[in-house]
């Protein structure tokens, strides 16, 4: 009688162990972090084509854009915006796209000097720019990564907007993650820093 008590003791922890193991949640996804790097692939300039400094001022953006967290939508529901849970910048992009492009002017040689307004440069020039996309476009085809942005150049002496352009691409995505539609926004973000630099350089 004992024996069998025990027995019956052991058979019923075993059962709640295996329902609780069944019972148990799955493990929280880790948070991925991605960065954007814009490639300056050409020789410096012999000689800065703007004398005094460029000062870069931080990117706006809108809604979900302006944050951290990486954004997408469906070709056939463009209106529909979502963000993920799991996967972001490592910088809001108002802020990365900003130092991506610094990093890319100063390698250009393009100005004296390319500085943030927290120097507290008296600057000649001032740099804006407007991100209005930059997400995932899922498609039945193949993924696509959009990006959208405005730039602009001003002689803060007379206020003279000197240039004023915006870039769209949308790139094919080599693969359908996220870390493909990154490589895609970085070969993208590359080709619109460089023409602009181009459109910098014939004014």
């Amino acid at each position: 009688m004992f024996k069998q008590y025990w027995q019956r003791r052991a058979s019923l922890l075993v059962a709640l162990v295996v329902i609780s193991a069944c019972a148990s949640p799955p493990p929280v996804p880790e948070d991925q972090f991605y960065r954007l790097q814009a490639v300056y692939a050409d020789d410096p300039l012999p000689a800065p084509l703007f004398k005094g400094s460029i000062e870069v001022d931080r990117f706006v953006a809108d809604g979900l854009t302006a944050n951290r967290a990486i954004v997408f939508s469906k070709q056939e529901d463009s209106n529909l915006v979502r963000a993920y849970h799991y996967q972001f910048w490592i910088k809001p992009p108002t802020v990365m796209l900003r130092d991506e492009l610094i990093g890319f002017l100063r390698k250009s040689k393009i100005a004296d000097a390319v500085v943030t307004p927290e120097m507290r440069v008296n600057a000649r020039y001032v740099l804006a720019g407007k991100i209005n996309h930059l997400e995932r476009v899922i498609s039945k085809k193949a993924d696509l990564a959009l990006i959208d942005i405005e730039l602009s150049l001003r002689d803060s002496k007379n206020g003279k907007l000197l240039a004023l352009k915006t870039y769209r691409i949308e790139e094919p995505a080599e693969n359908e993650t996220v870390s493909g539609i990154v490589n895609a926004l970085n070969v993208s973000l590359s080709v619109i820093y460089a023409d602009f630099l181009s459109a910098l350089r014939s004014l």
